[in-house]
């Protein structure tokens, strides 16, 4: 008598193993923008951190394009901040959308915004 043995076919492999792959490739072209994403929101943040109540439109702009450079942020400009003031305490934010294409005609469009107002400045997709 011969037991019956269960297993995976060779083809469920295959198949997992190209959904696999076809998510890592897709984390390796997203996970850039997000990673964009969160050096230009530390960047307010520090920014409001160190220049706090005392800092103007104009030194919290220079002060974005110092840290610009230095992080290489591109995908925010100084002239993309929305400077304003909530209770005597700065607030910087930013939004904008990144199109990543994935292969031949198919892309994602992620939509970030960041803000340093308490309960704001989510990313979105």
């Amino acid at each position: 008598m011969r037991n019956k043995q269960g297993g995976v076919s060779f083809l469920l492999v295959f198949l997992i193993g190209v959904m696999l792959a076809l998510i890592a490739i897709g984390a390796m072209k997203i996970g850039p923008a997000y990673t964009e994403f969160a050096t230009a929101k530390s960047a307010i943040t520090a920014i409001v951190a160190s220049e706090g109540r005392t800092g103007s439109v104009n030194e919290i702009r220079k002060a974005f394009n110092r840290r610009a450079a230095i992080d290489n942020i591109t995908v925010v400009s100084a002239d993309d901040l929305e400077v304003s003031k909530d209770g005597g305490d700065v607030v910087i934010s930013f939004a904008y959308s990144k199109k990543v294409p994935l292969f031949s005609n198919v892309s994602v469009v992620i939509e970030f915004a960041a803000s340093t107002a308490p309960g704001r400045g989510t990313d979105k997709e």
